[in-house]
């Protein structure tokens, strides 16, 4: 593309692209989608309970997904022809916004936009553990959200900060790329700063906010070491930070963060890690039995067996620590998660089977609570039928 179609004259913009990406929106809303993929060439499609369908049989031509990003970027799309993507939001109407990135393929251009509420979801609607409510009444250390894209790492941190905005006086800051949720100012202050936008990186923007007097600080993602370190000193220094990272389980994400570092420095980090990790929600969506999907969430709290294998480097001994902690310290693995949705007739049989670490004991345990409830349902109807 040359030089002389980079600057978009606004004026002569019909919009007309965007009212048509509007409407696929609104079918992906009503068929309770996450995802709306545009691609040049090709119909569109959505994400719905996890699966890629068709949303629409249009066909956007290459010229149409051109158009569609003049519209959508206007004075950014310099940057995107010099960047080839770009992440920005997108306003459907009052209840929606969509985290949206635009970039160039071999076919043209593609869209991805990814549904965001706008009324921010509660720890409650969300039917995440109870011991979140502990780590909102934190006052310093660290807390991770983790998990594979798409698995609601954002949402469950959005609901921890609604809920400290709804019950603390506090200063809360956030960096994020881009900014989903919009909050409020209730009993806190809330200050959203956007990469690019408003900071020019998560790195500067963490160390800038350790001189603007914040409580909570949310980092939307710990990308590389140095943005690590400067969350651990602020948890160190009294801070309570919140931040994501893409691991599976809180075994990865201990080992994630402390192989970010160099050999010599790892047993310093170790260290300080054990010292400010106050928990870690590892969470994947799972299918419900009546539509849509549920959190199925591991959690890590940290107690002093914790805190020990961290820095002895027993890192493969978390998942036994976190089991066995379940009565005591409220943490649970993926399967015991698993279990409780199955349980609670949230979840089938079958949707925890596929979905378990260790398939074969979770079927066991499975068993045992059908062959329990067969039992219990029995001796009901011999109790019934005596004279």
């Amino acid at each position: 593309m040359n030089g002389s179609n980079v600057e978009v004259d606004v004026k002569s913009l019909t919009f007309e692209m965007t009212k048509r990406l509007k409407v696929y929106l609104a079918k992906l809303v009503e068929k309770k989608g996450s995802d709306l993929h545009i691609k040049s060439n090709a119909p569109v499609r959505g994400r719905v309970m996890g699966d890629i369908i068709v949303i629409s049989p249009d066909i956007l031509l290459k010229e149409d997904t051109l158009i569609l990003a003049k519209e959508l970027l206007r004075s950014r799309f310099k940057e995107f022809i010099e960047k080839k993507s770009v992440d920005f939001t997108f306003k459907l109407n009052e209840y929606y916004n969509f985290r949206a990135n635009i970039f160039f393929q071999m076919d043209g251009i593609s869209c991805v936009f990814r549904t965001i509420p706008a009324r921010i979801p509660t720890i409650k609607s969300l039917r995440l553990p109870n011991i979140v409510y502990d780590f909102c009444s934190l006052n310093r250390g660290l807390v991770l959200v983790t998990g594979p894209t798409g698995s609601g790492k954002t949402t469950t941190l959005a609901s921890i900060i609604n809920e400290i905005n709804q019950k603390r006086n506090k200063h809360i800051i956030t960096i994020e790329d881009p900014i989903e949720f919009v909050f409020k100012d209730d009993k806190c202050i809330v200050n959203q700063r956007a990469i690019g936008q408003d900071a020019l990186s998560f790195s500067d923007a963490l160390r800038a906010a350790l001189r603007e007097d914040p409580d909570i600080i949310l980092v939307g993602e710990l990308r590389d070491m140095e943005t690590i370190e400067t969350a651990i000193h602020a948890a160190e220094t009294g801070h309570l930070v919140l931040s994501t990272l893409h691991t599976m389980d809180a075994k990865e994400t201990i080992g994630r963060l402390i192989n970010m570092f160099p050999g010599n420095e790892q047993n310093r980090v170790k260290l300080s890690l054990a010292s400010v990790l106050q928990g870690v929600l590892s969470q994947r969506l799972v299918k419900r039995v009546d539509g849509g999907r549920v959190a199925a969430i591991e959690v890590l709290v940290k107690n002093a067996r914790i805190e020990s294998l961290i820095i002895e480097d027993r890192e493969n001994e978390i998942p036994d620590a976190i089991r066995e902690g379940k009565g005591t310290y409220k943490t649970q693995t993926f399967d015991q998660a698993l279990l409780d949705l199955y349980k609670a007739g949230i979840i089938s049989k079958k949707e925890a089977y596929l979905n378990a670490s260790n398939r074969n004991d979770l079927k066991l345990q499975m068993d045992m609570f059908e062959d329990s409830k067969i039992t219990e349902d029995e001796f009901r109807i011999s109790i019934k039928g005596r004279p």
